[in-house]
């Protein structure tokens, strides 16, 4: 058993942060991690497009900035090599292949006791800490929603985790099933590579640019969200016109208001705006259907159409 002030769960950015703050206290702490590096959302299960959607100065652990070359929106591997550098630079030391499978608090100690999983060894070891720190994120595991059919799928099934670029589906029609910005950002890259490019859009969504963005985070601090959503709302109609005509539904809600009310975010646009409007992707509004009749496709998790021969991405 092994005791410490402080368990961390997590080696990610919140788990970095927290860890790098303890050691400049002098608070003893270990972090565990499931995986085997720091930031393994950004490192393994993510696409090698990917640019941080916000401003590098909203993106920046405590007590380190990135470089003053930086770009304004960091891309994945500076981001990556960052993070590497922030747990070097402040002793942040992980166990790694630490999969947490329960923690529970004393009452009468006043103490945690953590059950990890080595996922090497197989075995179970336990800690104990007088606090305890959950930053597991809330995107780090896949969820592929079960379709009837699918288990008879031609094509290639891929959820978005396991994307890397769209290189490999030039030539080839994929399906993109969700239009958050992963899938939106799919579809771009995998259009721009050459697929023909389907994306199913089920609900209404908010399309900004990324200087939109930055400039109502801005606002945000100043003016009343429904003054920062009528500015914003006016901006995006003068740049991307109606989009509803293209099957991109707005909500009723404003974008800062959605946001702080129901945990939901716009979409960055990284030009899959533009090319919806163009044609180069097609927005697709039914359900999936039961029976999938496609010949040699691709399906990528984030996408789906059973009408075409595609890469379904999820």
């Amino acid at each position: 058993m092994r005791e410490e002030v402080v368990i961390v769960v997590g080696a990610g950015p919140a788990g970095l942060a927290t860890s790098a703050c303890l050691n400049l206290h002098s608070v003893p702490n270990i972090v565990l991690e499931r995986e085997d590096c720091v930031g393994s959302l950004f490192r393994n299960k993510s696409y090698d497009c990917l640019h941080i959607h916000l401003p590098k100065q909203y993106c920046e652990l405590p007590h380190m900035s990135f470089p003053s070359n930086s770009p304004m929106y960091v891309p994945r591997s500076d981001f990556i090599r960052y993070l590497d550098d922030y747990a070097s630079r402040f002793k942040v030391n992980p166990v790694y292949h630490r999969s947490v499978e329960s923690a529970t608090f004393d009452q009468a100690t006043q103490k945690w006791h953590v059950k990890a999983r080595n996922t090497v060894s197989g075995e179970t070891e336990d800690y104990v800490s007088r606090f305890l720190v959950v930053a597991t994120g809330e995107n780090s595991d896949p969820f592929v929603p079960e379709i009837e059919g699918l288990d008879t799928f031609k094509g290639e099934l891929l959820h978005s985790t396991k994307y890397k670029s769209g290189a490999k589906f030039s030539g080839k029609s994929v399906l993109v099933v969700g239009s958050g910005n992963s899938g939106m950002e799919i579809a771009f890259d995998a259009a721009t590579a050459g697929a023909k490019t389907s994306i199913i859009v089920r609900s209404p969504l908010h399309i900004l640019s990324k200087n939109m963005l930055s400039l109502g985070l801005i606002l945000s601090a100043y003016l009343p969200v429904d003054a920062v959503d009528t500015l914003i709302l006016t901006l995006c109609r003068s740049l991307y016109g109606d989009l509803s005509k293209y099957g991109l539904r707005r909500p009723e809600e404003g974008p800062f208001y959605w946001t702080r009310t129901y945990g939901k975010y716009p979409n960055t646009n990284v030009g899959a705006a533009q090319m919806i409007k163009s044609g180069k992707i097609q927005v697709l509004h039914n359900s999936l259907r039961p029976s999938l009749r496609v010949i040699a496709p691709v399906l990528v998790i984030g996408a789906f159409n059973p009408f075409i021969k595609i890469s379904l991405i999820f």
